[in-house]
């Protein structure tokens, strides 16, 4: 089992799981191609320039260490941390997790929420995204950037929300 499906209990159903948008690693792939183009010009201006076969060797391997470094800290780390934050419903509580070294999490009970709105601008809106805000019972409204499909999840998490609030209404009764 992955995860979330070993954070459930017994008779939890996973109804949404998903990661941020792709617009969020256009920039690290930009870098990526960026970083490989400039350290790919060096390497070959260092073997055709009229440079000692040292100081073409130098800026060989400064041209990969900074190709390198610059690939861990602008491409990697983002998909790393792109990989690692899961947004998830379940019939119970929706839960956020992020961070690769340090992990951060919350869960809100399905009950304990008030208020469920989106927000996208024009580009996220084509790009069919956006940010969405759960106000729950006692915290100020919590804001998730960059969801994927923002209002199918809004009106999917409303329609739990709702079934939530009519369960425990039939149960009091």
């Amino acid at each position: 089992m992955g995860y979330p499906q070993d954070t459930l209990s017994a008779d939890e159903q996973l109804v949404l799981h998903r990661h941020p948008h792709f617009k969020t690693l256009i920039l690290p792939f930009v870098a990526l191609v960026l970083l490989t183009t400039g350290a790919v010009l060096a390497w070959q201006w260092s073997t055709r320039a009229d440079i000692s076969d040292t100081a073409a060797t130098v800026v060989g391997i400064a041209a990969g260490a900074l190709w390198l470094i610059g690939v861990l800290w602008l491409f990697a780390w983002p998909m790393l941390r792109w990989a690692t934050t899961h947004f998830v419903i379940t019939d119970r509580r929706v839960m956020f997790r992020h961070g690769i070294i340090t992990r951060t999490g919350i869960d809100i009970p399905m009950a304990r929420i008030n208020t469920v709105q989106f927000r996208h601008g024009l580009i996220d809106r084509i790009l069919r995204t956006g940010t969405l805000i759960i106000e729950s019972a006692s915290d100020d409204p919590l804001e998730f950037n960059d969801i994927p499909r923002v209002e199918h999840v809004h009106s999917l998490l409303y329609n739990e929300v709702f079934d939530t609030l009519g369960e425990e209404e039939s149960g009091r009764r």
